[in-house]
């Protein structure tokens, strides 16, 4: 299977947060949604592909000092960075891995000579390569699953990594993508708990739950991902509310995660802090309930050889990396230490993941206990949150963090044409909410995926770009100032 880029656009949606969620340093409110559309040729034929993002701030770079405005044109320097060299890697016939080889090891060197991190280097890197598997997958008549199964695209894992040297794709997937996942709901760390925790001036009033009490009432939550915010005392005291009311309203059983936000100033710190919590005897149940946690120690130091040693001695669930996890290299770095694995966003790259939960399955076949979880950016459909949730199906990922449907409107930020084709096409996991617009559809905690994973790469149709500005125009005309 080869092809060759004819043409790459941008085009932008300002998106505007149901109510502000906090994770770490930053509060997401607003934000823009990238499209990325690619026009290739396969076999003399034109095909088009689509992939997208909504570009948040303090997560590709956690720089306390610089303003989001500044953050974001560095996402776009990137991503644009990332498309010249994506589109002159393939202006003849190539393959897809020879392709995506040439792209991500110029994007790295690139990111190198401009200091840029490996995790923001390659959100670039990702987006094209997303909208390219787009294109083959509706060129080919093919499902994403089926396409990486077969490997017409000439994936070789030894490449990236010796250590998988001879392994095929299929050992990173799943036999069969999953029918549905449960939805690992996103506790922020300035969500309001209960209804006495939401003053009525902050109350969305769009019909759709707001306070966790709300969102498990209405959504049959079994699963919950729980920011923490580093001060331990403040940390202790909110953990205690959640288990109060998890143990409520979830009497038939829960899980949960803890996402240390980078917020814990080193691993033994990190380490201390969650030993104290066994102390509380309210906290019993919710630590026998956590699954595994995520990133406690800023980027800068996860990966310090000191770690080592805290994490040999740590009596606790397994600890993943996430913010940490940007170039290839990252992973088998990490599992040295003592990590137990890493989180899949479509924002860090399909192949990576490929390459990630391919070793992540070796180790556990030999009897290491090791962990890929799915995790979320604010993903919204019709387009990136499909997408990520149908590469969490292929790699038979069970429970998935989603939490833009949460924090946004539903799908109401697009027009009711966009919101009717949603409908018509993945009825099994959108809904219309009771003020009509279009809205994730979850049922005793889980999305059904049976519309994911029968199309091509996620997503039925192709939506119509005209319906959103040009990136240069609504750069031009000031767009960023909304931020």
């Amino acid at each position: 299977m080869t092809f060759q880029i004819e043409a790459i656009r941008f085009h932008v949606l300002p998106m505007r947060t149901r109510f502000p969620f906090k994770y770490g340093i930053a509060s997401l409110t607003a934000l823009p949604h990238l499209f990325v559309s690619v026009e290739l040729l396969m076999n003399g034929n034109a095909v088009n592909g689509l992939a997208s993002e909504g570009l948040p701030p303090k997560w590709f770079t956690k720089d306390p000092d610089s303003s989001f405005a500044q953050d974001l044109a560095v996402m776009l320097s990137v991503i644009q960075n990332a498309a010249r060299i994506g589109r002159h890697a393939a202006a003849k016939p190539v393959s897809f891995f020879e392709w995506w080889k040439s792209l991500y090891d110029e994007q790295s060197l690139w990111a190198t000579h401009q200091a840029h991190p490996a995790l923001l280097a390659h959100l670039g890197t990702s987006l094209i390569e997303r909208a390219v598997l787009d294109a083959l997958c509706r060129g080919s008549g093919s499902t994403l699953h089926r396409l990486l199964q077969s490997n017409q695209l000439g994936i070789d894992l030894g490449v990236l990594r010796s250590e998988l040297a001879g392994v095929p794709v299929s050992a990173a997937l799943a036999e069969t993508p999953l029918q549905s996942v449960e939805v690992r709901h996103t506790v922020g760390l300035a969500d309001p708990l209960t209804d006495d925790d939401l003053p009525p001036n902050e109350a969305a009033n769009d019909g759709l739950p707001q306070t966790l009490e709300e969102s498990i009432r209405a959504y049959g939550l079994r699963w919950f991902k729980i920011k923490l915010g580093g001060n331990p005392e403040a940390d202790r005291d909110r953990l205690c509310r959640i288990a109060r009311l998890l143990e409520v309203e979830c009497r038939a059983g829960w899980s949960c995660t803890l996402d240390g936000n980078e917020q814990y100033t080193d691993m033994q710190a990190f380490c201390e802090f969650y030993s104290g919590l066994k102390s509380a005897p309210e906290l019993a149940t919710l630590l026998a309930n956590v699954a595994v946690i995520e990133q406690p120690v800023h980027r800068s130091h996860a990966l310090d050889a000191g770690v080592a040693a805290a994490l040999r001695d740590f009596d606790g669930p397994g600890i993943i990396i996430d913010e940490s996890d940007g170039a290839l290299t990252d992973l088998p770095q990490a599992l040295a230490l003592g990590y137990r694995g890493t989180s899949h966003k479509n924002c860090k790259g399909i192949v990576k993941s490929l390459a990630n939960s391919a070793l992540l399955r070796s180790r556990a076949a030999g009897g290491v206990r090791s962990v890929i979880t799915g995790e979320d950016l604010a993903s919204v459909g019709p387009v990136a949150m499909i997408k990520d949730i149908a590469v969490a199906a292929a790699l038979g990922i069970s429970h998935v963090e989603r939490n833009g449907h949460h924090y946004f409107k539903g799908l109401s930020m697009f027009s009711e044409t966009i919101q009717a084709q949603m409908l018509e096409h993945h009825g099994d996991i959108y809904e219309r909410s009771a003020q009509g617009f279009a809205t994730l559809a979850i049922r005793n905690g889980r999305v059904s995926l049976w519309s994911v994973n029968e199309a091509p790469f996620g997503h039925a149709f192709l939506p119509d770009m005209s319906e959103f500005e040009l990136l240069n125009d609504w750069i031009k005309r000031g767009g960023m100032s909304f931020l």
